[in-house]
């Protein structure tokens, strides 16, 4: 893969470890971002790794993958429940998406039953807590070796 995978990550992300532990965990982001960055190499490939509490932020980095990455993976947490902005700027970046969550939404409220993120992701991996990302960053590598 010669373009890295991006790893864009949502609100609160950066509290991963210490917020809700009995949902979310305990990794914390940086573990998480090693986690990543390991498994990529094993499969000769790098990742970018981000984190924002802002939607327009998120969107940024979307529109720059769009020509800087290979694939999305995004754990859009909170927006992906609300954000048409999201939606329309993965729609926009024209690659594969992975929607990542940390959790099994639909396990959950009936609010986080809704993504507006599934609706252009490629896949979906819920509720295998911080082992997801690794699970992630292989199905992407699946899906650029699958289109070349």
């Amino acid at each position: 893969m010669s373009k890295p995978i991006y790893v864009l990550n949502g609100p609160s992300l950066n509290l991963l470890g210490v917020r809700e532990p009995h949902i979310y965990g305990t990794t914390t982001l940086d573990q998480v971002k090693a986690m990543c960055e390991a498994r990529a190499a094993t499969h000769g490939t790098t990742v970018v790794f981000r984190q924002s509490n802002h939607e327009g932020q998120l969107v940024d980095w979307i529109h720059e993958a769009r020509a800087d990455a290979s694939v999305i993976v995004i754990n859009p947490a909170a927006y992906g429940h609300t954000s048409i902005a999201l939606l329309d700027a993965l729609k926009a970046a024209e690659l594969p998406v992975i929607e990542l969550h940390l959790s099994n939404p639909a396990a959950r409220d009936d609010f986080r039953r809704h993504s507006y993120v599934s609706r252009v992701a490629t896949g979906m991996i819920t509720g295998f807590g911080a082992a997801g990302y690794e699970l992630a960053v292989d199905a992407a590598v699946r899906l650029v070796t699958a289109q070349a």
